[in-house]
Parts: C-alpha cells; sequence; structure tokens
C-alpha cells in the first residue's frame, strides 16, 4: 500500500511540474507557431511611428531646420525700377544765365545762306579800348619778339582762348607748336594779316558782344564776291578756301576783342 501510494503521490506531482512548466514554455512556443501574434506588428498605426529622415535630393540646397519659407516673387509682377538720378542743373554762363557755356563765341558762326553782315574797314569807328588792344598786337606781331604778347594775352580767368581745346602749359609755347618755324614767326604774320583786313561788329548790347577779324568769321563763303575773295587769298590758300566750302563757313584764324579792350580769343579750327 505504500508504494502505491508514493507512485501516485509521485506521479501527482510530475503531473503538477509539467503543467507549470507547459504554463510558462507556451506563450514563447505560441509566439513562434502562430502567424496571428506577427500580424499583430502591421497593426500599429504609421503616425506611431517614427519617420526616418528623407535623403536630400543630389544638387538641391539644404534648408535650416525652423527657418520659414519665403513665399514666391510673382511672375506677373515686375522688379522695382532703379532709382533715377536727378538730372544735373545746367551749367551758368559767364553773365549769370543757364544754358551752354558762352565761350563758343570763337565757333564759326556763317553758314550758307546767312545774312550777310556789314563789314567795316575804319579802324578809327572801333570804340577806343578795342583800337588800343588792336594796336598793341599789331605792334606786338610786328617787332618779331613773340615773347611781346605775354602781357596782352594776359593770365588766370582773363587769359586769352588760344585753342577751341584746354592747352596745358606756357601759352606762348603752344602758339609756336602752331607755326611752322621754331620761333612762332608764322603765327606773328597771320596775326598781322588778321588785324589788318576787315571787321564785323557781333551781338552789340549782349554779354557776348565783340569785334571781330577777319570778317569771314560771320560772312558766308558762297556770297563772297571776286574783291573779297582776294582779301580772303591774302590770309588762307585756295586749297584752304575749297576745303572750307565743305564746312560752309570760314574756318581759319580768327581774333575776337571786346568792347571792353579785352583780347577774348585767337583760334583756328572748327
Amino acid at each position: 500500500m505504500l508504494d502505491k501510494h508514493f507512485s501516485a503521490s509521485a506521479i501527482a506531482r510530475t503531473v503538477l511540474l509539467a503543467a507549470a512548466a507547459s504554463a510558462f514554455s507556451f506563450p514563447a512556443l505560441s509566439a513562434a507557431n502562430n502567424p496571428s501574434v506577427q500580424l499583430a506588428l502591421s497593426e500599429i498605426k504609421k503616425e506611431d511611428v517614427p519617420k526616418a529622415a528623407e535623403p536630400a535630393k543630389p544638387g538641391a540646397a539644404q534648408k535650416p531646420a525652423g527657418e520659414e519659407k519665403t513665399p514666391p516673387a510673382s511672375p506677373n509682377k515686375p522688379a522695382a525700377a532703379p532709382e533715377k538720378a536727378a538730372p544735373e542743373s545746367p551749367a551758368a554762363t559767364e553773365d549769370g544765365a543757364t544754358g551752354t557755356s558762352n565761350s563758343n563765341v570763337a565757333m564759326p558762326n556763317a553758314k550758307e545762306g546767312a545774312a550777310v553782315p556789314e563789314v567795316q574797314y575804319d579802324y578809327s569807328k572801333l570804340p577806343f579800348p578795342v583800337q588800343k588792344m588792336r594796336e598793341l598786337i599789331l605792334t606786338a606781331a610786328k617787332s618779331g619778339n613773340i615773347e611781346a604778347l605775354r602781357p596782352l594775352i594776359g593770365s588766370g580767368d582773363d587769359v586769352t582762348m588760344l585753342s577751341l581745346a584746354d592747352i596745358d602749359g606756357d601759352p606762348l609755347a603752344y602758339l609756336k607748336t602752331l607755326a611752322g618755324d621754331p620761333d612762332g614767326m608764322e603765327i606773328l604774320a597771320i596775326l598781322v594779316d588778321v588785324l589788318e583786313s576787315g571787321y564785323v561788329h557781333l551781338d552789340a548790347g549782349t554779354p557776348d558782344e565783340l569785334y571781330v577779324w577777319p570778317y569771314f568769321f560771320a560772312y558766308p563763303l558762297d556770297k563772297l564776291d571776286a574783291k573779297q575773295k582776294v582779301e580772303l587769298f591774302q590770309i588762307v590758300t585756295a586749297g584752304d578756301y575749297d576745303e572750307m566750302k565743305q564746312f560752309g563757313t570760314y574756318v581759319f584764324y580768327r581774333l575776337g576783342i571786346t568792347p571792353k579792350g579785352r583780347w577774348r580769343f585767337f583760334v583756328t579750327g572748327d
């Protein structure tokens, strides 16, 4: 009886131990063999799974985190026009009026078809300051010494215009460069020829009033008579005259003196 009782107790304990072991091992075994457990992972909501950062596209600029996007410009909206600079005020002339500089009084002003000015040969009709300056220039030119012109040319703002462009350095040295000889004798001879020709009185009563030699400066070339052409050829050659006809005006040396006796200009060219 004792052996049977032991055997039954042993069997009972064995069954209890086996049941306990099965209880602990069943979930692992079930998880390995039951497909429904594996499918449960797919039931997790996608928003609960952290997304991996998408790789940047090649050539795309990386935008810093948190930076707000700038809305693109409208294609129909024109770009802002650049600000225009304010127009410059016109230069003031010597007499205070605005406009172009009146230094162009030495430019030729006798085009073909223009009115014929009155030509004067009587130097005694000149205002005394003009007579005096003319005589001083003639005396200096006939002396053969170009340095005698220096006090008459002046300096600073009152210097005589010797070129239509700006010149640098000594004005008498510049005059020598215009002559065919190194001492400027040719320029002195031209001065004499110009001042012994007829003259014209221009722009009377204005700030640009002048007495100008030779009168061809303001006389249309197409209206010169035979006598006047002889007077012109005392100053220029026939070849020079043919070239001037292409311009329609006299463009050789001319000299202007103001009513107050200022030697205003002695220039050539156009």
